[in-house]
């Protein structure tokens, strides 16, 4: 029995909109349309270049950031090409970053249910967070990124803050490296995710996908385009889905409604583009971010994936709404003028536990908390972007103005005391719902203002291209400034007084260069520099929510780019350096205690290695090392939870020889052992995680194209310790079996 409380229900029908609205007359199929890489591969070698048709109507300059994005590489799992911000649309070749743009065709293939599934495919990019919470948070070259950092096309501040589900997304990109220079938010120093949302294509889309999850969750999802006008210059896409049952975690139910309208205008000249998203999500007992292991203890091996050390009253109910729209106009051939907004609300209710385990049998310390919140961001940006020529020097101009907040809201109730509880992570007790139903829980709506992150900002870049762009060489930077403030959220007198006011501003300049060699063959290297938030104590130390002053991290890069014609290679090796953050595991403060420093390198593989025959992931290696600590204690030690090896690397093979249209995929993921403490002697196990899977493509009735699909995730049902990052334990999914079922008709 759940603990007294308002939560809103969740509603399948979102914005009203209705299949007959969109036209959804039936249409007739188009192969194009069918997601088997196979049927889509070109059969000469791909360039990266993107092109532009002269004369198409609604087809967008090759910089500009509206329309259709890059086309997809051989074998449809990733982009040619990425949208890099102020840079606008650049193919990987030209691109003088580390960035790979996922395609909905893997989403679809892999049955991704949030951007969790999606970076598993890269080796650079770790999950942070466990797979039945509320959240999803990232650790991106062995820096946390989470899930609020997000940028959706390109805005900052109005994707989800904790999860981001998949319905209405056409791409993730992942630019890895501070991204001062080319977006207008903070980020961070390890890199960014943008979303790219989906857009109508040219021929019409009617698309059902029902899918099963264990241990018993449906998940019907419809996907409907279409577009209208004489060149087809208006386009509507419209997604929703329903997804509720229980999953593979004891006692853990999940249910989840996702609704997206996408609506775009390509015209001549003029580009706009409008997105409207909801989701809900509720989770009864679900595992917590915030487990940990008591100081000095052996990490104890990990639990079974489907032990729950959540009570059966806990829950998480969450609302998030979002509007974001972009507009871009050719004043000349040349010169495009650009601006973008959006604003966005994110609503959390929730009574949790977490836990402390106290020595290397397992047993803990089970606490509750109940923390109901609400989140807002709001953001904008105006640019323009020119292109000229000064002798034989080619330019590419930027100059953009933007500007972010994210508000936070919080508090403002009496303190609720909470019974704390013991327990064991391979056997559980629990607590009697009749402990808290006396308990009357405030609500999201209604909280004070906790904390707010202003972010101001003016940038200008310029790339330089001689040869036929042969060389390109791109300065420039970002004036930023930021504002970080905090208030009281405690009943009483000093109720919203400020508690803190950090503001800092400075120029972050960024240079970046690429040398294509051949028509496939480039080399590159960049420094940039970024001026970012402070990290803020998390609630598990005895300073819980301080946040600290704005911080400067810099990068170095250099690496490689080939097209082998049907796949792609690349490696890059860096250095970053950003002030390191971190609890210290005895007195339980968190400070700002030293410079961390990771130096890495990575190895990457896309495309077709073979007729029938993808590849997808590679490996990254990272010296990750505390230096200038306090009292010089820790340096030269380990940076926690950051592995110096993992192995991320997806592969399909076309079994036409057993039955057309068959193909079988598989996924290993490798994370080597990690160090827990700063003082090292902690150690968490490695872990290796292998999946499997198969689909099936085939006409069905009425020439429709059906496909049907099969994986298991964990196939070997491993117990691992997913993450140790920050201080937490999360332990990795058990085994998990999905089977789904599209018809385009």
């Amino acid at each position: 029995m759940r603990p007294h409380r308002c939560a809103a229900s969740l509603r399948p029908a979102l914005f009203g909109v209705s299949l007959v609205a969109l036209g959804c007359a039936s249409a007739s199929a188009q192969d194009q349309q069918r997601s088997r890489p196979a049927d889509q591969a070109v059969s000469e070698p791909v360039v990266l270049d993107v092109v532009v048709v002269d004369g198409a109507a609604g087809t967008p300059p090759a910089t500009g950031t509206v329309g259709q994005p890059p086309a997809p590489f051989a074998g449809g799992q990733v982009a040619t090409g990425a949208r890099l911000g102020a840079l606008g649309n650049r193919s990987i070749l030209e691109t003088p970053f580390n960035v790979v743009s996922f395609t909905e065709q893997l989403i679809r293939n892999q049955q991704a249910r949030s951007l969790s599934d999606v970076v598993l495919n890269d080796p650079s990019v770790r999950n942070d967070a466990p797979a039945f919470s509320e959240r999803d948070a990232f650790f991106i070259r062995g820096f946390s990124v989470t899930n609020l950092d997000t940028a959706y096309d390109g805005l900052f501040y109005i994707a989800n803050p904790r999860r981001q589900f998949l319905e209405g997304v056409e791409r993730v990109e992942i630019l890895k490296g501070p991204t001062a220079l080319l977006n207008g938010g903070v980020g961070r120093v390890g890199g960014t995710i943008n979303l790219v949302p989906k857009r109508a294509p040219d021929e019409p889309l009617n698309r059902l996908t029902t899918t099963y999850l264990s241990d018993s969750q449906l998940w019907p999802h419809f996907d409907v385009a279409r577009r209208y006008g004489e060149t087809g210059e208006w386009g509507i896409r419209a997604n929703g889905s329903y997804r509720a049952g229980d999953t593979p975690l004891d006692r853990n139910e999940n249910e989840v409604v996702v609704g997206s309208l996408g609506l775009d205008y390509r015209g001549e000249r003029l580009r706009a583009s409008l997105d409207l998203n909801r989701s809900e999500q509720k989770i009864d007992a679900p595992t917590s971010l915030f487990n940990a292991a008591a100081p000095g203890i052996p990490i104890p091996r990990a639990p079974d994936g489907r032990i729950n050390t959540a009570n059966s009253f806990e829950y998480i109910d969450s609302a998030y709404e979002m509007a974001a729209g972009r507009v871009e106009f050719d004043l000349l051939d040349n010169t495009t003028v650009y601006a973008a907004g959006g604003a966005s609300r994110y609503r959390e209710d929730f009574l949790t536990s977490s836990y402390l385990i106290n020595d290397a049998a397992g047993n803990a310390t089970g606490t509750l908390a109940i923390q109901p919140q609400q989140i807002e961001g709001r953001t904008g940006e105006v640019g323009v972007r020119t292109r000229f020529e000064t002798g034989a020097v080619s330019h590419q101009l930027n100059v953009s103005a933007s500007q972010a907040l994210n508000e936070n809201y919080r508090g403002g109730f009496p303190r609720v005391t909470l019974p704390s509880f013991q327990t064991n992570i391979y056997n559980p007790s629990f607590l009697p719902a009749t402990r808290i139903s006396s308990f009357d829980f405030p609500l999201a709506s209604g909280r004070p203002l906790f904390a707010d992150l202003l972010v101001t900002s003016l940038a200008v870049s310029d790339t330089l291209s001689v040869a036929e762009e042969r060389f390109q060489l791109t300065v420039g930077g970002r004036y930023q400034d930021i504002r970080s403030r905090g208030f009281s959220t405690v009943v009483g007198p000093t109720l919203g007084d400020q508690t803190y006011n950090y503001e800092d501003s400075r120029f972050s300049p960024a240079v970046g260069a690429v040398v294509r060699l051949t028509e496939n063959f480039s080399v590159y290297g960049n420094y940039i520099e970024a001026l970012t938030e402070g990290p803020t104590a998390p609630s598990t130390a005895r300073n819980a929510s301080e946040v600290f002053a704005p911080v400067v991290s810099e990068q170095k890069e250099i690496g490689v780019k080939y097209d082998f014609g049907g796949f792609g290679f690349t490696t890059s090796l860096f250095q970053i350096e950003q002030p390191s953050g971190f609890t210290d595991p005895v007195s339980r403060l968190f400070s700002v205690d030293g410079l961390q420093t990771n130096r890495g390198a990575e190895f990457t593989v896309f495309g077709e290695i073979a007729e029938g025959v993808r590849l997808l992931g590679g490996v990254t290696l990272i010296e990750a090392e505390l230096e200038k600590t306090a009292g010089g204690r820790f340096d030269g030690n380990s940076v926690p939870g950051v592995p110096k090896v993992a192995i991320n690397l997806y592969g399909e093979y076309d079994a036409d020889w057993l039955a057309p249209g068959l193909t079988l995929t598989g996924r290993m993921l490798h994370t080597c052992a990690t160090r827990y403490d700063q003082a090292n002697t902690q150690r968490v196990d490695d872990w290796t995680r292998f999946d499997v899977g198969a689909r099936y493509g085939f006409v069905g009735p009425y020439d429709k194209p059906v496909e049907v699909k099969f994986n298991i995730e964990n196939v070997f049902d491993e117990a691992y310790w997913a993450s140790s990052a920050r201080g937490f334990l999360a332990a990795g999914a058990p085994r998990t079996f999905l089977v789904s079922t599209s018809i385009d008709f």
